[in-house]
């Protein structure tokens, strides 16, 4: 079936519909009418009709984080003795208590012995249920980017974080996953139909379009597309490669004509190079990205982000071939972030976790961290660096006058031991202690 003359989807016609199914499958409106404070219920708008930006200003709380010692990941600045003030879910003020006011009546966290935070950024997970966007959160997770879900889940759970952000991260939707087999993801959306039938698959210019304009139609906020086939299928060679620069090139396009970005599933050198050529706005996995290709990505911006969380978890998986790979790939890829970071390569975390179980996005921070880079640096992976990705590096990644008031309380430094962020002792989300 030929797709080149279909007009482009309507935005409004089938939207609402669309998120009421993408609601039902996540979970999320359970999720929310059992747990949404009923201040927020009341104040609360439909999530068909919430405006783009991030719209929680109804929900969120006011909160003092009182005592403790308060990391700026952007300086690396440490505080003895802080006080943090969000109130209606944005920081007010932080720095030392001889300097910051704390209103008369606020309700209090009690942070004294504890080390705070900005809450981490996790820039590529699959969130597909309010139970797994709540399980990122509690493990440190408050603003995500998401990796594409089957049935716009991921776009359900965006909504119920702005009505509700208590209970999912701060998110970056990326709708469905621009794959040459679609599968049942066709039936994610009725614009989707017509490329049941293609006898190739979405290859084409056409079809690669559609699928982003359906995207984009539906929502997203960033567009997921693939080089290479999997690593976490032991039938599927990860260094086979799907899309050509061409093609690539043309999901970028139309990406771009909806003012989107695009990010990039890869993993051999030839497929991250096209990628990045294409004009991907970050590659994700790429075990064997080289130099020249990493040259090329400093020059144009371009971010990595490797999901060491994930490759790592192949060498613990239970299938010979899965383990085998993840034991080759996880050293190639730890040097690919070390040669990446000296070069100047952007480098965001994120754990790629999927299938209903949250890895803590500290974890990755943990393994930045076994690749290489500083403790500091590691930390501005998945704070100040994943904020630039997302470009929302005015609002998350610090605990500043403007920024959103998400904050983890840690039981010990994570200057010198990154691994406590991967147990938070408290998360605070927009204000909320959760």
């Amino acid at each position: 079936m030929c797709v080149e003359n279909t007009p482009p989807p309507p935005s409004r016609l089938t939207r609402r519909g669309i998120l009421a199914g993408a609601a039902a499958l996540a979970g999320t409106t359970a999720a929310l009418s059992a747990s949404v404070p009923p201040a927020a219920a009341a104040a609360a708008t439909p999530a068909a009709s919430a405006p783009a930006t991030d719209a929680g200003r109804h929900t969120r709380g006011d909160l003092v984080i009182d005592g403790g010692t308060l990391l700026d990941p952007a300086t690396g600045e440490v505080t003895e003795d802080a006080v943090v003030v969000i109130v209606g879910g944005v920081v007010r003020a932080a720095g030392a208590r001889g300097r910051t006011h704390v209103p008369e009546g606020a309700k209090v966290v009690d942070a004294h012995g504890k080390w705070v935070m900005p809450g981490l950024v996790e820039a590529h997970i699959h969130l597909n249920t309010a139970a797994e966007a709540r399980d990122a959160v509690l493990k440190g997770a408050t603003t995500a980017r998401s990796g594409s879900t089957n049935f716009y889940q991921d776009i359900a759970v965006r909504e119920l974080a702005r009505r509700a952000p208590h209970l999912a991260p701060r998110l970056r939707a990326a709708g469905i996953f621009v794959t040459p087999d679609l599968g049942d993801t066709v039936l994610a959306d009725p614009d989707l139909t017509p490329l049941a039938t293609l006898r190739d698959g979405v290859r084409s210019p056409e079809a690669l379009r559609r699928v982003v304009e359906v995207n984009l139609a539906r929502g997203a906020d960033v567009i997921k597309t693939r080089v290479n086939e999997r690593a976490g299928l032991p039938e599927q060679d990860p260094l086979a490669q799907v899309y050509d620069r061409e093609q690539l090139s043309a999901v970028v396009a139309a990406a771009k004509r909806g003012g989107k970005g695009v990010l990039c599933h890869s993993y051999s050198e030839k497929g991250c190079h096209d990628a990045v050529m294409a004009g991907v706005r970050s590659l994700e996995h790429g075990a064997f990205v080289g130099e020249h290709t990493l040259r090329e990505m400093r020059r144009r911006g371009t971010y990595f982000t490797p999901t060491l969380t994930a490759i790592a978890g192949l060498a613990e998986s239970s299938d010979p071939v899965l383990a085998e790979r993840g034991r080759t790939y996880l050293p190639v890829l730890e040097r690919a972030v070390l040669a990446a970071h000296e070069l100047g390569v952007p480098l965001a975390a994120g754990t790629d976790s999927s299938g209903g179980e949250v890895d803590p996005i500290g974890r990755e921070v943990e393994l930045m961290r076994k690749a290489g880079l500083s403790a500091l640096d590691a930390i501005r992976t998945a704070t100040t660096g994943a904020a630039r990705l997302l470009g929302l590096e005015d609002r998350v990644g610090r605990l500043a006058r403007g920024f959103a008031g998400d904050a983890l309380l840690l039981d010990g430094d994570p200057l010198s031991d990154v691994t406590v962020l991967k147990k938070p002792a408290r998360v605070i989300r927009s204000g909320f202690a959760l």
